[in-house]
């Protein structure tokens, strides 16, 4: 059966190819590089974007696919063999072979056009393959690379680095993680709209360079594509953006999306663990692992694989560990998030949402009729209440605790059109996404066990206090909650650095100075902001003092210490600005940022270099959507620009735009785009 799947899809995949004229595929390329790609069919679209795509960033995509065909340790040596390992023990190619048939046509035709536009390519530029004879791909491995990002988006990842990294808690060691990662999302009605426009603000806040960092391109079909939005590289069209109709962007949420069991093993056969009263063998089997050493040499590893009824399995210093995730059924999400890009009103992206494919995300959405709407979305087990789950975590020994279903679209939270006029989400609860008289009640939901984990956080915090009777809204308003950087009142930090702002300067006469410089900012992320910089050299410093068991105020006194001596070691005194310390940086190229982690307009850096920090995780893609019955207008900005290839024109052309909080005009209409385009070509 397998071979036959190979064999089908391989045939596909080569069919493809002579079906598709690239002749009379267009892509016009703007002022900053995107890419307008125009086809016949939705799958010539698909065929063009892999060809424009591979032009700005064929390694990132290679990086994408490698682990389907176990070629990454051949890359990239011990940290790439971690993926190939990974497609083994999650069975990734498995559940390709075993899903594929979730997909429809439509869909299909899609990747299939995509995969022979990414082997065009490596045939046309073979000197830019990463590993020799990894093209061409297949359907399948597309399919089977695209179940391990998925997987990604699952928590798998997650609970992988806890059990094999031994910091899985036993079902006696229970603990609930708080997170803080960031994206924002705000959906305003024309009723609240003083120029009677309904506005949508896209703002994930991705990784600003790597894998899981954002593309812009726009895509037209006469199948009724015309979408321009953000991918990732290996995705085959926008998964957040707008068509001439509706717009949606998506959010990170916390659902409960892993069940881990606790297995018992035979002590007298550690092949057998105890499942429904009896000892059952493991499934045991291994693999074969190719990795490239430091000194160019190819070795094999054989790697071990264990699974059980509840999934794969971990053995760790606390024991064997099996764990249950929804992407070991799904491949589907590539078919709901094509057919969201292809609704033309809400009822046909409501059709599409209730698919149910997409792992996790809050959605929201708005449109040219004046819908607005936010959804806590999630593939979410349904769970038996007799389960003794704690945190994820289940004594596994009775099937009856293995997953049958998932709750429907009609069991999450969800509002369409509030009264007040708005939606917004921070990553913070659900409970708290409109205006408080909107708002859902948390105890209408406790009984399906959906596990929420977000509580609120700084961003949540300050846009409830800048929407306070705001009654209406224009867009300098909107801009301005936009872009704003300034924290609550009151800090939030999950850790308890926020302890400074109430120490006794006194008290600490080394760091009376640093103390007061925090205390006495005003919370601002401005590049001039003196302060501000000190707070997060401070908060990192208390950060990485959390594992070793030192109470607050002795982290506190240990942070100041460590911060102290950054201060003074890299800049020579204390009273530095932000822009000092948090350096916007491509090639040659150096701006200063504003803003913060945390912040509305988030930074998250780390450590660059000379003492400065460098932002790596933020304001990743923004797109501004106004929308009215004329049709949709558009912004948007990248953090550099849309190519990764050093020597080109678009490798940094909007990082001032970015530093500037502003924006580049957009548009889905092709007579602007072809009358403006700098350059238009075929693929080969």
């Amino acid at each position: 059966m397998k071979t036959n799947l190979l064999i089908f899809f391989l045939f596909v995949a080569l069919y493809s190819v002579a079906q598709i004229n690239v002749d009379q595929i267009d892509i016009y390329r703007d002022t900053y590089g995107v890419p307008h790609i125009y086809g016949d069919t939705d799958k010539d679209a698909a065929y063009g974007l892999a060809w424009a795509h591979a032009e700005d960033d064929f390694e990132t995509i290679q990086n994408t696919f490698l682990p389907a065909k176990g070629l990454m340790g051949m890359h990239s040596g011990k940290e790439g063999v971690i993926m190939d390992y990974l497609i083994e023990l999650l069975r990734c190619r498995k559940t390709a072979e075993k899903r594929f048939n979730d997909l429809s046509p439509a869909v299909l035709a899609v990747i299939e056009g995509y995969v022979a536009g990414i082997n065009a390519f490596a045939k046309e530029y073979p000197e830019e393959v990463l590993v020799k004879n990894s093209f061409p791909i297949t359907v399948m491995d597309y399919l089977t690379g695209y179940n391990l990002i998925i997987h990604f988006f699952s928590d798998t990842g997650d609970i992988l680095g806890k059990l094999i990294g031994n910091k899985i808690r036993t079902v006696d060691e229970v603990e609930m993680e708080k997170k803080t990662i960031g994206s924002n999302a705000f959906a305003f009605s024309r009723k609240i709209m003083e120029h009677n426009k309904t506005v949508l603000n896209v703002n994930t806040h991705q990784p600003l360079e790597g894998p899981f960092s954002w593309y812009e391109a726009h895509l037209n079909s006469k199948e009724g594509w015309n979408i321009l939005g953000g991918l990732f590289p290996g995705a085959p069209f926008p998964m957040i953006g707008t068509n001439e109709n509706l717009g949606w962007t998506h959010t990170y949420n916390y659902p409960d999306l892993i069940d881990v069991y606790e297995l018992r093993v035979n002590p007298k056969n550690n092949h057998e663990y105890w499942l429904d009263g009896e000892w059952v063998l493991f499934e045991e089997s291994s693999v074969k692992l190719k990795v490239k050493t430091k000194m160019g040499i190819s070795i094999k590893v054989k790697k071990k694989l264990i699974w059980s009824a509840f999934g794969p399995v971990i053995k760790n210093k606390k024991g064997y560990f099996a764990f249950f995730s929804n992407a070991f059924e799904n491949i589907s999400s590539v078919d709901e998030w094509y057919h969201m890009g292809k609704a033309r009103n809400w009822s046909e992206f409501e059709t599409a949402l209730k698919m149910m494919s997409v792992p996790r995300f809050n959605v929201v959405y708005a449109d040219r009729e004046d819908h607005i709407f936010w959804m806590n979305n999630g593939r979410i087990q349904k769970r038996p209440l007799g389960g003794k789950r704690f945190n994820g975590l289940m004594r596994g020994e009775s099937s009856e605790l293995i997953n049958t279903g998932y709750h429907a679209y009609e069991d999450l939270p969800k509002l369409l059109d509030p009264k007040h006029g708005y939606l917004f989400n921070t990553n913070n609860t659900p409970f708290n996404s409109a205006h408080e008289l909107d708002n859902l009640k948390e105890e209408d939901f406790r009984q399906l066990q959906l596990g929420f984990k977000e509580s609120e956080n700084n961003r949540s915090a300050r846009f409830v206090d800048l929407m306070k009777n705001q009654e209406t809204l224009s867009m300098d308003d909107f801009y301005r909650i936009k872009y704003d950087i300034q924290y609550p009142d009151s800090i939030w930090t999950p850790s308890g650095a926020n302890i400074v702002f109430g120490a006794n300067r006194a008290a600490y006469p080394n760091y009376k100075v640093l103390i007061s410089l925090i205390q006495d900012w005003d919370k601002r992320g401005d590049t001039t902001s003196v302060g501000a910089a000190q707070w997060a050299i401070y908060y990192n410093n208390f950060l990485t003092l959390g594992p070793k068991g030192l109470g607050e105020t002795e982290r506190m006194e240990q942070a100041l210490k460590a911060t102290k001596k950054h201060l003074k070691k890299h800049f020579g005194r204390l009273d530095i600005q932000l822009k000092d310390y948090q350096v916007h940086q491509r090639g040659t190229k150096k701006l200063a940022v504003p803003g913060l982690t945390d912040m509305i307009a988030a930074m998250t850096s780390t450590p660059f270099e000379k003492g400065t920090a460098k932002p790596v995780h933020g304001e990743s893609y923004i797109m501004i959507l106004q929308y009215s019955e004329d049709g949709v207008e558009i912004e948007t900005v990248l953090p550099y620009g849309n190519s990764r290839r050093a020597s080109g024109p678009h490798f940094t052309d909007q990082m001032e735009m970015y530093a500037r909080q502003e924006r580049k005009k957009m548009t889905l209409d092709k007579n602007t785009i072809t009358t403006n385009a700098l350059r238009h070509y075929h693929p080969k």
